[in-house]
């Protein structure tokens, strides 16, 4: 694809997003507040609606491991986690999470884990920086391959038809562009200190991910658009307080796609 749209719109840069230990430091300092609000917390919904506590929990594409931390307390599992980024799984591993423990995801493979070694899968931000249907069906058939059997899958995305619209901690794409599969676009993220971090991404609308899903051996494939409203009781209450979440509550910009490995 040519790096300028005849549309006038420049593609964002290219590059890892968060290459080396610069990005995953970077990585680590999201503020995230949109995520915690409508992603997480309906994700450790979804997976422990299918896994048992004292189970494995699989984290794929586990990044700095704050997510992974945070899972393991709430759902009492233990934590494998996985990265492409030698730089994150350093800093995961830094987080002290008990009984974690965590792989470097090789040529879309985990050499070292053994087939059905997880209870229950996440995959949280992940999607959107593959740029092929190819390497989504790689990272979901991975995926299927380290669950065992009946075991629940849920994949944390952002939705690139909310285009342009400013989030507490995001903005997808830009305002009034419609984006085709797999077309680079950039989102931003609000930083801890306040600042906007830009990343480049790639437009997945989540129609895509079930036909894969289910072409890889998934069943029972749904997704759910998550309100602030249904966050009263999902989501820590003080950070459900903590602000009016005016867009978030116009266009919920996140979507959960939950399945289980056949």
């Amino acid at each position: 694809m040519s790096q300028e749209r005849a549309s006038g719109r420049s593609s964002p840069e290219p590059g890892r997003a968060w290459a080396g230990h610069d990005g995953a430091e970077a990585f680590a300092a999201v503020d995230a507040a949109s995520d915690w609000l409508l992603g997480y917390p309906f994700v450790f919904r979804a997976v422990a609606r299918g896994s048992h506590k004292g189970g494995t929990l699989l984290d794929f594409g586990c990044g700095p491991g704050h997510v992974a931390d945070e899972a393991a307390r709430a759902l009492g599992m233990r934590i494998i986690g996985v990265d492409a980024s030698p730089d994150m799984l350093i800093l995961a591993r830094e987080q002290g999470t008990p009984d974690a423990e965590y792989h470097l995801v090789a040529d879309g493979r985990v050499s070292e884990l053994p087939d059905a070694c997880a209870d229950a899968a996440m995959c949280n931000h992940v999607l959107a920086s593959l740029p092929d249907e190819a390497t989504l069906l790689e990272v979901f058939g991975e995926i299927h391959r380290l669950l065992r059997p009946g075991a629940p899958l849920a994949l944390l995305s952002t939705d690139p038809a909310c285009s342009g619209i400013e989030y507490a901690s995001l903005r997808v794409g830009e305002p009034g562009v419609t984006y085709r599969p797999g077309e680079p676009l950039t989102v931003r993220l609000r930083r801890t200190d306040g600042t906007w971090q830009s990343v480049r991404n790639y437009a997945w609308p989540v129609g895509v991910f079930p036909p894969l899903l289910e072409q890889v051996g998934f069943t029972e494939v749904g997704q759910h658009h998550a309100t602030p409203d249904e966050a009263v009781g999902v989501a820590d209450p003080e950070h459900v307080r903590s602000r009016d979440w005016a867009a978030e509550r116009a266009r919920p910009p996140l979507v959960v796609t939950s399945a289980v490995k056949a």
